[in-house]
């Protein structure tokens, strides 16, 4: 049984459908979810607003009263990303001292605060029953500078978050790790296709199939506290994208 946050457009739209065909039963969260609408056969939408905790608390519940327990949490819920464009100007690129202050209150917010709270609820089930999978949806903006010191400084706390729950769940046999996709071919991506190169870019599904296989490996401890990239996962696991292609994996230095 499986949780994504912010799972009705995008990567993690493409985790819950991955999912979903793997054979799980699936509960998506979001603003845009229609309450209690089946998505499809395995998927189960409930509207969500990840900055409001009880609206985060009434939905964990409902899932745990549902389905009686929670085996993997996707964390891929996010804020900050909204009116890059503010009286015609482009403020996602500008330095710090330029930056919109809602931007930062946002991404911690419904982004990296939202994370914790859905981990914090997803975790009790997790450790009572000594097994769970936590994947927190993180980018290399989290090792280097891209974009703007917000984003950067999100992120990096998104990944020390991971690796100090995986310090506390490790005993309790339950995963935290963090997971970077490519450049994926989100709806927002695609509609500036016309622009960019996606030679090596990834369906949402792929990030989707990463988490999968994750949830597979019986010996998955092995990677608890660590960041994953997506394509180098497919590697490791043999599973490619839903083309049939093996998008590279990236490293630091193609950022």
């Amino acid at each position: 049984m499986a949780v994504v946050t912010g799972g009705t457009f995008g990567v993690g739209r493409g985790i819950a459908t991955a999912l979903a065909q793997c054979g799980a039963q699936v509960f998506v969260t979001g603003r845009s979810v229609h309450d209690g609408a089946p998505i499809d056969e395995h998927i189960t939408g409930i509207r969500c607003d990840h900055r409001l905790d009880a609206e985060v608390t009434a939905a964990f519940e409902r899932v745990t009263r549902e389905a009686h327990r929670i085996d993997i949490l996707v964390n891929n819920v996010w804020g900050g990303y909204e009116r890059m464009v503010e009286d015609g100007a482009f403020t996602w690129a500008k330095p710090f001292w330029e930056q919109p202050l809602w931007r930062w209150d946002s991404m911690f917010s419904a982004g990296v605060r939202a994370h914790y709270h859905a981990s914090q609820l997803a975790a009790k089930t997790m450790v009572a029953s000594r097994r769970g999978l936590i994947v927190n949806i993180s980018f290399w903006a989290a090792q280097k500078h891209i974009a703007n010191v917000a984003y950067g400084v999100s992120k990096a706390a998104t990944d020390k978050m991971t690796a100090d729950m995986a310090v506390e769940l490790r005993p309790h046999g339950v995963t935290a790790v963090s997971l970077y996709p490519g450049l994926v071919r989100t709806e927002k991506v695609m509609e500036a296709a016309a622009w960019l190169d996606l030679t090596n870019s990834e369906s949402p599904e792929f990030v989707g199939r990463a988490v999968a296989a994750l949830a597979a490996d019986p010996h998955v401890m092995r990677h608890t506290g660590t960041v994953l990239v997506a394509a180098g996962l497919a590697v490791a696991y043999g599973f490619t994208d839903i083309d049939g292609k093996a998008p590279r994996p990236l490293t630091l230095a193609d950022v």
